[in-house]
């Protein structure tokens, strides 16, 4: 059963929760953005400060306002007058997004974790948009705190959770492995196959088969619309991780939210 948390019977514990999340989502939102342009190049993203890409100056605290600070300046460095570019306050948005879309969708005791999971979604999907990595620590904190949400809110069935994302991430490496045996080039890294035993563990077993279909759905809707407008090189590989990690956050939220997270 799910598990209900003392606090959480006082509504005004509720709207307290639901306040800070919405408050500190756009900070979180800007450290997101730090990690996701530092972590694949192996730059400081937990101590180094915050500079210009362009000058490297030094940003103010002023400057690093999130979204506020952007729109002030219109979109440029204070120092150098560089276009920022529109990274940094679409991912400020896209954290703010997260937290307002769980606070109106998720139980009060679920919004917290609910919200982490989002934000995590959102860099792994970042990184690999720009990339085309992901990087194992991030998918290893989003696995950790999946058995981490599962232990707390769904003990009983901890296990099939664990199974769930070993499971996972096998399935996918086998289908990786087939595709490369058959066209003789990969088709899937092994990234994706961490990210879905990580999604595994969240979405637990009847989850799983919504994540695959609605990801590969995402990735072949996205393609086809961008064929038709761009016209690209068909061949142009897509990642992988944005895709499913849209079709898990919508199968958390809509189709496997704990207690229903069973077989």
């Amino acid at each position: 059963m799910l598990m209900t948390i003392p606090l959480y019977t006082s509504a005004s514990y509720g709207l307290i929760q639901e306040a800070i999340l919405t408050l500190v989502a756009p900070f979180v939102g800007s450290f997101l953005g730090v990690i996701t342009k530092r972590l694949p190049d192996e730059r400081d993203w937990r101590w180094g400060r915050s500079t210009c890409d362009t000058c490297h100056k030094r940003l103010s605290p002023v400057e690093l306002v999130p979204i506020l600070s952007w729109l002030v300046l219109h979109g440029r460095c204070r120092n150098c007058h560089a276009e920022i570019g529109f990274f940094y306050p679409a991912i400020e948005l896209a954290a703010l997004a997260i937290a307002v879309w769980t606070v109106v969708t998720v139980p009060h005791e679920l919004q917290i974790v609910t919200t982490l999971f989002g934000w995590l979604l959102l860099t792994l999907a970042a990184v690999d948009w720009q990339t085309r990595r992901l990087p194992d620590v991030l998918t290893l904190l989003l696995a950790i705190t999946g058995l981490v949400a599962a232990y707390l809110y769904d003990r009983d069935y901890w296990l099939i959770h664990a199974a769930a994302g070993v499971a996972a991430a096998a399935a996918l490496v086998a289908i990786a492995v087939l595709y490369r045996w058959i066209r003789k080039s990969a088709g899937l890294g092994l990234g994706d196959a961490k990210l879905f035993g990580a999604l595994g563990i969240w979405v637990s077993l009847s989850g799983l088969p919504s994540v695959l279909f609605l990801g590969a759905m995402f990735a072949m809707a996205f393609y086809l619309i961008r064929q038709g407008f761009l016209r690209t090189d068909w061949r142009e590989r897509l990642p992988f991780g944005p895709f499913l990690a849209a079709a898990g956050w919508l199968v958390w939220l809509y189709g496997a939210l704990i207690p229903a997270l069973r077989l």
